[in-house]
């Protein structure tokens, strides 16, 4: 049964309580970090004794906080396009393609979802040192791809189960190449699907300290591994900054994406 607004007596009010709960244990913590973030102590106290924003200041005193942002962007980056472009031929292939062991080559896709993440970082670093790709951004960029692709494949997947193939056969009988009917008729199409694999895959890498830890050197370490060691070797207060500006940055994004779907939905 379906509640209305005016239906529901007491039990609407404890379905509003039981959200508001939910909605406060999901975000006092970040609240309490970015309180953190401001306060004076150098130990991360809460009630801050003063409020200050030097904790910010050495954020951007420190170039190593910089470097570490920036590699992990680049590597975001190029874990997304290789994901979604070695993802999305294997989705074709899973999908379209009439072949034995179909069903096993696609478990085996998506089997890094499954098996525990030390596990491949473990046989990552083990792997990567005997090709000498330890501490480098091919290495890393092999290791996140591991766990990126796994999402292309899914997502691109399904896209392609839900499209109708009468769309390619009528391109073809208006004289459409194959490359033009893949060009204006199924990408198109299946776009919300290369989108979703695209924000699945920059996540997956962005968010990745497992392997990153086994991949990373001084001289190579992701925004991830930094916030660890931090943590590990120097429990400060910027470790707060960093974390308030980037759930700021994740909801800066989420709101941008929210606008254009707005725009784009029909009216």
């Amino acid at each position: 049964m379906i509640l209305t607004r005016g239906q529901g007596g007491l039990f609407r009010y404890v379905l509003y309580g039981h959200a508001a709960l939910a909605m406060a244990f999901l975000l006092l913590p970040i609240v309490f970090i970015a309180l953190l973030s401001l306060g004076s102590s150098r130990w991360l106290a809460f009630p801050p004794p003063e409020w200050t924003l030097k904790w910010y200041q050495e954020l951007a005193g420190d170039p190593r906080w910089a470097e570490s942002l920036w590699l992990s962007l680049r590597l975001a980056l190029c874990v997304t396009i290789l994901s979604v472009l070695l993802g999305g031929a294997a989705a074709f292939a899973l999908t379209r393609g009439r072949f034995r062991g179909r069903r096993l080559l696609k478990a085996f896709f998506v089997s890094p979802m499954i098996v525990p993440v030390v596990i491949v970082a473990i046989a990552l670093y083990s792997f990567s040192l005997k090709l000498g790709l330890n501490g480098t951004f091919i290495g890393f960029v092999a290791g996140h791809l591991i766990i990126a692709v796994p999402f292309s494949v899914i997502c691109v997947g399904n896209s392609l189960r839900a499209f109708d193939i009468a769309l390619e056969q009528a391109a073809a009988i208006c004289g459409a190449s194959r490359l033009q009917t893949l060009r204006r008729v199924t990408i198109p199409v299946i776009a919300p699907g290369l989108m979703a694999a695209a924000i699945f895959s920059f996540l997956a890498s962005w968010d990745e300290v497992v392997i990153s830890i086994f991949m990373a050197s001084p001289q190579l370490q992701t925004l991830p591994v930094r916030m660890w060691t931090s943590l590990r070797m120097d429990l400060s207060p910027v470790i707060a900054a960093v974390s308030t500006l980037l759930v700021l940055a994740s909801m800066l994004l989420m709101l941008v994406l929210g606008l254009l779907l707005i725009r784009r939905a029909p009216k």
